[in-house]
């Protein structure tokens, strides 16, 4: 079969075009074609195939597959390639059938091409490759939401093909030939300052520098109507050269790499040695694959606890960061944990996504959208996947880039055979060091001199150590601390030591290096040592210093030099200013000290302690980002709890980023550790966190948490707010009539607890969830019960968003004058509340009714207005959104020059923070250039619209009110 999506959907067979039925059929095949060789849910295909989805979408999305599966079968194709499964549906594609991986792989091979400088075979792959697009992906197709932001990077790397094709031909001096493909790329794209770049070098390789000067003009003329600015330095400077008339050559090409070049990996190991075998084998895999893959090469290096994987690991991605420009990225998957705080595989790939600057406005609800985005971005780049601490495939699987380019390195103590059988991974195994391998070790760090001069007591440390590198690595540290101390004397000490810990030498070298470790505890102060024994109790992957505190229930200012102290000593580490962090095997003989010396009172007040911490601060950063949002009483802190200072909204964000994986991490330990009060709360308290950051898993999650936790208390009320907390996951998360079922559930516990302000919460939040499915008449209707509830619990807060939310739903049903009247109600309480975020929303919501009135003065007075509080609260998605309908204010009221600066100044935000919005505003400069006279003298040079993906701006929950 050939399959084609990068341009209208067609499907070949036997050379003849396969008829697929109505466009709804059709575009079930796009997405599965989009997702090839994936399981994909009917959830994600109903969000694709639908804006607003049907009442039983999966009941016809049965019959498009049905019809599809008949399609094919009529046409002599193989039917059986379109599989239903209990989870979904997948269609398997077989190497060189579909379009889009065919130009993935030539858009590879190409970049190998121009990083070997082989430009002449670089600019064949990339025509190869552009060869393959026929216009618009999927065009005609009647797609959903879920994919616009896709089809919008699939675009994006489809311009990219096209301005290195470009390059690698400028590289080979074909001027003449490349000047007119430059100037169509310019009038499509004029914004783009690199394509003028190249048009002016290929104007004056081509002998023609008055052209080269005029197009320098042109590019100027446009950055100063569209965007209000100056070219940048590289145009600036060109334009210079050839005022001068300085020869122009052409550099040479550099690869295509993305707009951010992620940098995750962590500080190489000190000292590293040995492993000259692995070294070696992990090469000649990389040089093996060649950039030529048809998969994603995955290397599985395995071994026991403390044989030193990880070491190797990052020590070899270093070593070979340069062959991958396009970045590095890191994840610890913690699969060993001793709390069991693993990381999953959505959070993983958040971080990717963040790492790789995706806005959270642009990261999508659905963990298998996210894998989705990530694997677009990585597709046709060259990265370093690192996944460090597996424990199974289930960890490692979604992690996969899904295009070749890339290579993936994944430590783990378990072989992962799933891995080596499924996706063709390369095991490495890591054994405990040769003598000859720790001697090394051991000299890197103390010397050869010093290894030399006493044989003896090193192969003594060596047997102790039992050949661990780990085991090696501290003892190394406490010899390197200690520089005057003969090695015979340390080996005498760690033989007194193992003599007294009888109880743990039993021959296993995993079980040995609690010698080791607890020759250098014995070296720690009294306090020192209670605070490591204690650190095994922290919930964290890592220790911020007022969190050590509280655990220790000492102050600050004494635990930091507790804390160096320990780092002196190699038993933490100082990964990241005030934040430490330890190995697994540390952290397990930390949690076994403190379980054999420190009481069990003694250990339950301090994870007491450090679960107040985590709750207190959470909860001030929280009220600090939205004072009007309710706050659940909790008890005062237990004694010795040393609370973070936040002292404004910046520091509270920061607080929250910082600490996210320790707060997934705390709710969990609170729940299984027999203190379900703290972890019910400390979710709901979150919920907003979560929210506005688009981390909707994570939401689900710690509310599912916070569910079980309140139905083991029989606290009815903690349980009406999970299943709110949930209700609001889902209806992100789809699918809706989950996160309605919820609700539901809220609304009746709250109904028996005669709880007014919670059934008017979960009253807006069923508004949202009717919203999406474009039901305004519900939704207002929803929005006037929770202001009917809140007037009789007199909460102004919520009368007032109430009421904004009645006036949102009346201007969507074009009712404006009566979303007049409630939304300048809610804003008079809003303002007497100082509730600034209330008070921003309402009056963008006015603005809308008053455009839609034609009073365009007032609506922009309100636009205004909205964007400066916006503003004040760093919400720059908001601002530009704002500015966006300011725009479209001033351009309906005539002032076309007032609409052109705030679309620009709301395109300029929108790029700089990667939001798809971009789109939307750049399709209203274009209708608004088109209808000025000219751009400019000389050759037709006014720039045309682009051709672009259909890109919608994705409907937010914002203007409903939370």
């Amino acid at each position: 079969m050939e399959l084609r999506v990068l341009g209208p959907l067609e499907v070949r067979h036997a050379g003849a075009s396969v008829p697929l039925g109505g466009p709804r059929q059709r575009a079930v095949l796009a997405a599965l074609l989009l997702r090839a060789n994936e399981l994909v849910t009917a959830q994600y295909l109903t969000e694709v195939v639908w804006e607003t989805p049907p009442a039983s979408p999966e009941s016809n999305l049965r019959t498009y597959v049905a019809g599809l599966r008949q399609r094919l079968q009529q046409a002599g194709a193989d039917a059986s390639r379109l599989v239903t499964d209990a989870g979904g549906y997948l269609f398997r594609v077989l190497p060189g059938e579909l379009d889009l991986e065919t130009f993935s792989e030539l858009v590879g091979r190409a970049r190998q091409a121009q990083d070997e400088a082989a430009f002449g075979r670089a600019a064949e792959r990339y025509q190869e490759a552009l060869r393959l697009w026929r216009g618009t992906p999927l065009d005609g197709l009647p797609l959903g939401p879920r994919l616009w932001a896709e089809l919008a990077l699939l675009e994006e790397r489809h311009l990219s093909a096209v301005e290195q094709h470009a390059t690698t031909r400028l590289a080979l001096g074909e001027h003449d030939g490349v000047i007119g493909e430059l100037r169509r790329l310019v009038l499509q794209y004029p914004l783009r300052e690199n394509l003028w770049t190249r048009l002016m070098r290929a104007l004056c390789g081509a002998g023609r520098p008055a052209e080269a000067l005029k197009a320098f003009q042109d590019a100027r003329r446009v950055l100063r109507d569209e965007l209000g600015t100056e070219p940048g330095g590289e145009l600036q400077d060109l334009h210079q050269r050839i005022l001068r008339q300085e020869a122009v050559t052409s550099p040479p090409a550099p690869p295509a790499g993305p707009a951010t070049v992620p940098r995750q990996l962590p500080s190489d190991v000190r000292g590293f040695a040995a492993r000259a075998a692995e070294l070696a084998r992990l090469d000649a895999i990389l040089a093996g694959t060649g950039g030529h893959a048809a998969a994603v090469p995955v290397c599985v290096l395995s071994g026991t606890a403390g044989v030193g994987k990880s070491a190797l690991a990052v020590h070899w991605a270093h070593r070979v960061a340069d062959r991958f420009p396009d970045g590095q990225l890191y994840v610890n998957l913690r699969g060993f944990d001793p709390t069991g705080a693993t990381v999953s595989p959505a959070e993983a790939v958040r971080g990717f996504l963040d790492a790789l600057a995706v806005p959270a406005d642009r990261i999508p609800a659905g963990l298998e959208a996210q894998i989705g985005l990530y694997r677009s971005l990585a597709a046709g780049r060259r990265m370093l996947v690192l996944l460090d601490n597996a424990r199974d495939i289930e960890q490692v699987r979604p992690l996969l880039p899904g295009a070749p380019g890339s290579l993936v390195l994944v430590t783990s103590r378990n072989h992962l055979t799933g891995l080596v059988a499924a996706e063709g991974a390369h095991p490495v195994t890591l054994d405990l060091l040769t003598v000859d391998g720790a001697r090394e070790m051991l000299a890197s760090r103390l010397g050869a001199a010093r290894i030399d001069g006493e044989p003896e007591a090193v192969d003594e440390i060596i047997e102790s150590c039992a050949r661990l590198p780990l085991a090696l690595a501290v003892a190394g540290a406490r010899a390197d601390t200690h520089p005057t101390f003969p090695l015979g004397a340390l080996a005498r000490e760690l033989r007194d030591v193992r003599a007294g810990l009888d109880v743990f030498a039993i021959g296993d070298a995993a079980t040995d290096v609690r010698a080791v470790l607890s020759w250098s505890y014995r070296t720690l102060s009294p306090a020192a040592a209670r605070l490591f024994r204690l650190l095994g109790l922290h919930p964290g992957p890592d220790t911020a210093a007022p969190a050590a505190a509280s655990l220790a229930g000492l102050p600050s200012h004494r635990v930091r030099p507790l804390l160096a102290e320990l780092a002196r000593a190699h038993l933490v580490v100082e990964h990241a200013p005030g934040r430490y962090t330890f190995h697994d095997l540390l952290r397990a003989y930390a949690a076994e000290l403190a379980a054999e010396l420190d009481p069990e009172p003694d250990r339950r007040a301090a994870v007491r302690r450090i679960l107040d911490h985590y709750l207190h601060t959470a909860r001030d950063a929280c009220r600090l980002l939205d004072p009007h949002r309710e706050m659940l009483a909790v008890e005062p802190a237990a004694s010795g709890v040393d609370c973070e200072p936040l002292a404004d909204r910046a520091g509270a964000r920061h607080w929250l980023a910082a600490e996210h994986s320790v707060l997934l991490a705390t709710i969990a330990r609170a729940a299984g550790g027999g203190f379900d009060a703290c972890a019910w709360r400390l979710a709901w308290i979150l919920v907003d966190h979560f929210d506005y950051g688009g981390r909707y898993h994570d939401l689900a999650v710690t509310q599912l948490t916070a569910l079980e936790a309140a139905r083991r208390l029989g606290d009815r009320r903690a349980q009406a707010y999970a299943q709110r907390g949930l209700g609001g996951a889902y209806a992100q998360l789809g699918p809706l009539a989950r996160a309605e079922a919820h609700y539901r559930l809220a609304l009746g516990l709250f109904g028996e607890l005669d709880d007014t302000v919670g059934q008017a919460f979960v009253h807006l939040g069923l508004g949202r969830v009717l919203a999406r499915q474009a039901r305004y008449a519900e939704a207002r209707d929803q929005a006037e019960q929770a202001f009917e509830l809140n007037r009789a619990a007199l909460n102004r807060t919520g009368q007032a968003r109430a009421l904004n939310g009645v006036g949102w739903y009346e201007a969507q049903l074009g009712n404006y004058r009566k979303a007049l009247v409630h939304c300048q109600e809610a804003l008079l309480l809003q303002r007497a509340l100082a509730d600034r975020r209330g008070e921003a929303n309402t009056l963008h919501s006015l603005g809308y009714a008053h455009q839609h009135l034609g009073s365009h003065r007032q609506a922009v007075a309100c636009y205004r207005e909205a964007r400066e509080l916006f503003a004040g609260l760093g919400d720059r998605y908001n601002v530009a959104d704002t500015l966006g309908y300011l725009g479209d204010a001033h351009d309906a009221a005539g002032d076309a020059g007032a609409a052109g600066d705030a679309w620009r100044q709301a395109l300029d935000i929108f790029v700089e923070i990667g939001h798809p919005d971009a789109e939307r505003i750049r399709v209203r400069l274009g209708r608004l250039r088109a209808r000025k006279v000219g751009f400019g003298a000389g050759p037709a040079f006014s720039p045309a619209p682009a051709r672009r993906v259909r890109v919608r701006p994705v409907p937010l929950p914002r203007r409903t009110v939370r």
